[in-house]
Formats: structure tokens, sequence, C-alpha cells
């Protein structure tokens, strides 16, 4: 007999089956597809996480942060941006959904015309994750190290609570910046700047 857990962690559902019923990755697609309202990730151990969709100014502030990455984009054409709806499937076996991402030309051309219509075969070369007032720190601190270890270049954990950016880069000590007016791309996103001033 199968036996539910499900667990509230922050503002996620965690959905435990006992014993492991393993969803392959075409089932776990139309699970999603079937759920559009929801944001669902599969942790690299199969757990599935259930987010609720976020309140009206973490959406906004969302917006603005992939308007951001989507416009210095469509003017440098280095790649593929991408929204939180968007999913990824980590080396790792797991899936996320990063609230902005973007992925090198180079990259994105090398993934089957067939797999991009699905979630999409990479890691992300940089990733945004905002905090929400829900969310748990160090729930979203694991992610970013994940994507990390799973290939990402540069990642940005915004908590606009305590107007804090903790900054990710492969193969470097995690930073804390205090109330930074702007970030910068650096060689990951040549000559994109994000202005915090609509986050905060």
């Amino acid at each position: 007999m199968t036996s539910t857990q499900v667990l509230l962690e922050d503002e996620r559902l965690v959905l435990k089956l006992e014993p492991i019923v393993s969803l392959t990755d075409e089932q776990f697609f139309e699970l999603c597809q079937l759920n559009r309202d929801l944001r669902i990730e599969r942790t690299a151990d199969g757990e599935l996480l259930i987010m609720h969709p976020t309140g009206g100014n973490t959406g906004n502030r969302n917006l603005e942060i992939e308007g951001q990455l989507w416009l210095w984009n469509r003017q440098t054409r280095l790649g593929k941006a991408f929204n939180s709806s968007t999913g990824f499937k980590l080396p790792n076996g797991a899936e996320r959904s990063p609230d902005a991402a973007w992925v090198k030309l180079e990259r994105w051309e090398t993934v089957p015309e067939s797999q991009r219509e699905k979630f999409v075969p990479l890691c992300p070369d940089c990733v945004v994750e905002l905090k929400s007032p829900t969310d748990s720190l160090t729930t979203l601190q694991n992610k970013m190290e994940e994507y990390i270890q799973n290939g990402t270049q540069l990642g940005w954990l915004i908590d606009r609570k305590q107007r804090r950016v903790y900054v990710y880069r492969a193969q470097t000590a995690m930073q804390c910046l205090e109330n930074p007016s702007t970030l910068d791309g650096k060689l990951v996103l040549p000559g994109f700047i994000l202005d915090l001033s609509e986050v905060w």
C-alpha cells in the first residue's frame, strides 16, 4: 500500500510518497502541465516541492528582474532568458524553476528542438532567486549551492526584507552584499547591470 505524507515547509508543500514512487521525466512533466497554477519542483531525491503562487509584491518584483534580464539579452543576443515558469533538469536529476535564468546561446543550441518544449535538460549559466516573505533563507541558500554544484556560473539570491544579496559564483566563496543599488553581471552577463531600485 502506498502512503502519502504532506509536509508544510515555509511556503512549500513537500510531498513524499512511501514507498518511493518514482515518476519518469515524462510523467513529472505531465503532472506539472495538469497543475499549471502551481510551481512544482523535484529534488534530486525525488521529493516533490509544491509552491503556491506568489503575492503581488513578489510577483511584480520578479517581473522587474525578468524584464531587465530580457531587455539586456534582447540587445546583446548572447543567449536565452527565461522566466519563473521554466523548468530545468539539472545534472543531479533535480528539476528546478528559478525566478529568472539565462543560458548562453551556444549551450542552448545543443538542446534538441524536441526537448525545448519540455524541461530544459541543462543547468542555467545564471540564476536569480527573489526571497518572498514566507521563504526560508536556508532553503534558498541550499538551492543556490545546488545550482553552482550543477554548473551555474553566477547566482543572485535577493533578500528584500534584509536588503541583502547573496552572490554565488563558480569556484568562489559566496559573497553577501549589504543594500547594493545594482548588481554587475561581469563575465557571465557582460554589460548587464541589474538595477535594484525597483526591486527593493
